[in-house]
């Protein structure tokens, strides 16, 4: 089978590594995926259930990038002896190890190799060199909520996201999957924050990029402190911005300490994992500029950072197109961001402290091609977060005002699961402090959620055909009381649907003249938690209301 591949150029990075010595990482670019078992036209060959269903909702195709990498060239390269570290399908190639630099040369020779690049050294620093700034701050609100949730320490950086109005709304994140890249996931199986994670089973797996196989749980602890952000659920100490969302953990940094260009394809993988699994957010809170000595001759320059430029950006990109919301932090070097902050269907988060004024590590744009950045602000400075195995503490860094607004944007979208990422996203920056005069420190500024939440109501509005019927309680928990509007006998049709568009109940009523009301028990108690459509069909009339089951 021939495919006609969407080009990706990696300007400047294909590079003969005929030169190099020692014990290395490579990257090993494809020319074509020809003669491919998989098509387009079976996709459930390789993506889940839940990815297809993402792209569904938000109309998105499938497309030659989605299909995964020829595994018969990846057995070709392997054959020479070199370990198969990561494949990548959206740039067409792999990642390999080797011991013997001139093997590659050998494999450049190879029909379907269109070229090769040293991408990371075999070994790195014992210690851990994160870019984010982490050190202890005692700028922080440490106000006691005296809302239906009680967040400890984490009160003022959702309150000044405006994010209590949605949870106290029951939207918390739940039926929303969340994609967490970082480095490593130390302390998340031990601390209490995430108790109710492991009860119910809402870390739905882990993957190790940057040692394949590899545990996710050892080493560096900057993931759980960016997961506790949103996942925490400790009534008194902590509470994250989704505590109802599930999460896939996966490590795409290095750990401990380095920066390499390898790091920027191991995210690629991750995010192509990320989508496989039908995740709908990424939080990375990661940013790429400046590599160490091994890649130094790769770091970017600040005309790469044009939203089309730099591997990661290109990969984020992707990601995006295919219906997942993109949240990267903005970086902490004071000036300019790093990628993939710089691309274009990126949402981009910059830190506050916790009276809102900005902080002065947080990164600013504009990017190479002039577009503003970063997109929102939140608290980055002073903000809560898990700390070792049982300890909460207060953290400087992107890092963690990224995770605080992806976390929440679990809770907005699970209000509105018919919503496109990208209408999600724009609801999110038009409601933002400095939305009427954008610009390239704070960018739309701080979010407020609950007017977001308004904006995507008046984009769009719930379908209603001369106001049918209501639905009470909602949230609901054991039944749901239907009032109708109607003055004669009518057959009425009901229907529940998931918000994966699946018909979950379905029943008809044949209602008397006096009959206004139905009450349904059986259709409710069979729900599991999470966000439904109730569709309510009468003669050639119809309504959709959107329903809570608690």
């Amino acid at each position: 089978m021939k495919l006609k591949l969407l080009t990706i150029l990696i300007i400047g990075l294909i590079l003969s590594s005929n030169a190099q010595v020692g014990p290395d990482r490579y990257y090993i670019q494809f020319t074509d995926k020809n003669d491919s078992p998989y098509s387009i036209d079976n996709p459930g060959e390789y993506l889940t259930q839940r990815a297809l269903d993402r792209r569904t909702r938000q109309g998105i195709e499938i497309t030659e990038n989605d299909i995964p990498v020829n595994q018969a060239y990846i057995e070709g390269v392997r054959s020479f002896g070199v370990e198969i570290l990561n494949p990548t399908k959206w740039l067409n190639g792999v990642t390999v190890y080797t011991e013997d630099p001139s093997l590659i040369s050998q494999i450049e020779a190879l029909p379907y190799v269109s070229g090769s690049m040293k991408v990371g050294s075999a070994t790195f620093s014992d210690e851990s060199k994160f870019k984010e700034v982490i050190t202890n701050n005692n700028d922080h609100v440490n106000t006691k909520s005296v809302t239906t949730l009680d967040y400890g320490a984490s009160y003022n950086q959702i309150e000044q996201i405006n994010g209590i109005p949605l949870h106290e709304q029951g939207f918390t994140g739940e039926g929303m999957v969340i994609a967490v890249l970082d480095a490593g996931f130390y302390g998340v199986v031990e601390h209490p924050v995430f108790e109710h994670l492991w009860n119910n089973d809402m870390i739905l797996g882990t993957k190790d990029f940057v040692y394949p196989g590899g545990d996710v749980f050892i080493g560096s602890q900057h993931g759980k402190s960016v997961l506790s952000c949103m996942a925490a659920n400790l009534s008194g100490s902590m509470v994250g911005t989704s505590p109802g969302a599930e999460y896939w953990l996966l490590r795409s940094e290095q750990d401990p300490g380095g920066e390499n260009i390898i790091e920027e394809f191991h995210w690629v993988s991750a995010a192509e994992f990320a989508d496989s699994v039908g995740a709908d957010i990424i939080n990375s809170s990661l940013s790429y500029f400046e590599f160490d000595t091994a890649s130094s001759q790769l770091n970017h320059k600040y005309e790469d950072l044009d939203g089309n430029t730099a591997i990661v950006t290109i990969g984020a990109d992707i990601a995006a197109s295919k219906g997942i919301a993109v949240c990267n932090s903005a970086g902490n070097s004071g000036s300019y961001i790093g990628a993939p902050a710089d691309g274009d269907s990126v949402l981009t988060v910059g830190a506050v402290n916790s009276n809102g004024i900005r902080a002065g590590f947080s990164s600013y744009g504009p990017t190479a091609d002039g577009r503003i950045k970063p997109n929102v602000m939140a608290q980055g400075q002073g903000t809560a977060v898990a700390l070792d195995t049982i300890s909460i503490g207060f953290r400087n860094g992107t890092s963690f005002s990224s995770p605080v607004i992806a976390g929440m944007i679990a809770c907005l979208w699970q209000s509105y699961p018919e919503m496109t990422a990208k209408e999600v996203l724009q609801s999110v920056m038009e409601s933002g402090s400095t939305a009427a005069t954008p610009d390239t420190l704070m960018g739309w500024g701080i979010p407020d959620f609950y007017r977001a939440d308004s904006i995507l109501t008046s984009i769009r509005p719930p379908v209603q055909s001369g106001n049918l019927a209501s639905a009470s309680p909602n949230p609901c928990r054991d039944f749901l009381q239907i009032e109708l509007n109607t003055d004669s006998a009518e057959t009425v049709n009901i229907s529940i649907i998931s918000i994966t568009g699946s018909i979950v109940y379905n029943e008809k009523f044949i209602l008397s003249n006096n009959e206004k009301e139905i009450r349904l028990t059986q259709g409710i108690n069979s729900l599991t938690k999470g966000t439904y459509f109730l569709k309510v069909e009468a003669s050639n009339r119809s309504e959709v209301i959107k329903i809570i089951k608690g």
